[in-house]
């Protein structure tokens, strides 16, 4: 294999970061030219404000040298609309399995691949039975700690009328739309989906029932989250419309009940959780929130009473996973899109939110899915 073959098959299994794809793949990757010793390399990109530009020119430009070439030029260009849609259908590619239903005879049906029998992603709805316990923060700072382990995440933020995650989670650009295929937005080792990419920031969500399962259907099936080890679902509070299509839609998921440590908070979660198992979904754990306050003196104060976590685990017959301290850093990080997890990873909230993860994972999947009628 001559130096320009051995560069070529280099860049082209360069991985692009905002589709976790090699550049080959997805026909990223145009003309590997060498001209007078400088090896110039044609990088062709969906939209001419590609987000991963800066990091792929630096990984193009290290792998072609690793590859032989002793000086490397990397220029953009941007696709052509056929070439948009080849990269969309290598996209749907990726995205879906097909999954064939016996007894029935219309061939076999598309679905996400994540939601196969067969996947080792596991779903995540972390949940609560009233606003205000800091599920969305949790949801969040879970995430990236899972991710600091290695796994693939995803976060869907399926509070469409409160939604805010991506304020939350400090993202720099809107996911990218290709056709009918949504690439949810990259950032902290996390990609994330959110009703709050799409509308103003200061615009409700003023839909009825049939519009919001239709767009969290949309965020689940059409968006390419490819294969994570785990996806977390940012619910909405209560045991309305969007639970119900969530366990329509996945099946699969586990629920993890978040609280705060008043008696009154507990209840109220309680009825979540039992909405849950009513909807054959997995409760798998309580995770207490808010659970004291650290002051300068060294001495915890338990701000909202105690033993609320604790009540819950116990009446719903599951673990308590952790308990999450108070602290202004969680706070801060939430609203200036700093999360504690990667603002300060050694702080008291942080190593909280490590161990919580840590449990979620040695947990394992619960396993239990709804095959209400099988037809053979």
């Amino acid at each position: 294999m001559s130096v320009s073959d051995q560069v070529r098959s280099a860049v082209e299994s360069v991985v692009d970061p905002e589709l976790e794809l090699s550049l080959g793949s997805v026909g990223m990757v145009g003309t590997v030219e060498e001209r007078k010793g400088v090896f110039e390399v044609e990088l062709k990109v969906p939209m001419v404000a590609w987000p991963s530009v800066p990091a792929l020119s630096a990984a193009i430009e290290a792998a072609a040298k690793a590859a032989g070439a002793s000086s490397v030029a990397v220029s953009r260009v941007t696709m052509s609309e056929p070439e948009r849609m080849q990269l969309r259908s290598a996209l749907r590619g990726s995205m879906v399995t097909a999954e064939q239903h016996p007894g029935h005879h219309h061939g076999p049906s598309e679905k996400p691949r994540f939601l196969a029998k067969e996947s080792k992603t596991r779903v995540l709805g972390i949940s609560s039975g009233k606003g205000g316990v800091g599920k969305s923060s949790v949801t969040v700072n879970l995430g990236i700690a899972l991710a600091r382990h290695g796994a693939r995440v995803g976060i869907l933020d399926a509070d469409v009328y409160g939604f805010s995650v991506p304020k939350m989670i400090g993202t720099t650009h809107d996911p990218v739309i290709l056709g009918d295929t949504v690439i949810p937005t990259a950032v902290h080792g996390v990609r994330c989906l959110s009703m709050g990419f799409f509308v103003p920031d200061d615009k409700p969500v003023i839909w009825r029932g049939p519009m919001l399962h239709k767009a969290i259907e949309q965020f689940v099936t059409e968006a390419q989250w490819g294969e994570p080890d785990y996806l977390l679902i940012d619910m909405p509070p209560g045991t309305g419309d969007v639970a119900l299509t969530l366990s329509e839609v996945l099946p699969n998921v586990e629920i993890y009940v978040v609280t705060t440590p008043q008696p009154a908070a507990q209840r109220v979660a309680q009825r979540s959780a039992w909405a849950a198992r009513k909807m054959k979904l997995a409760v798998r754990g309580v995770i207490e929130n808010m659970s004291w306050f650290t002051g300068d003196d060294g001495r915890r104060y338990e701000l909202f009473g105690a033993g609320g976590g604790e009540t819950l685990a116990t009446d719903l017959g599951v673990p308590l996973l952790g308990q999450i301290p108070f602290a202004p850093a969680l706070r801060e990080g939430g609203d200036d899109g700093n999360p504690v997890t990667v603002a300060e990873p050694d702080s008291e909230a942080s190593r909280a939110c490590f161990a919580v993860a840590d449990k979620i994972a040695a947990q394992g999947p619960a396993r239990v899915y709804r095959q209400e009628l099988t037809l053979r």
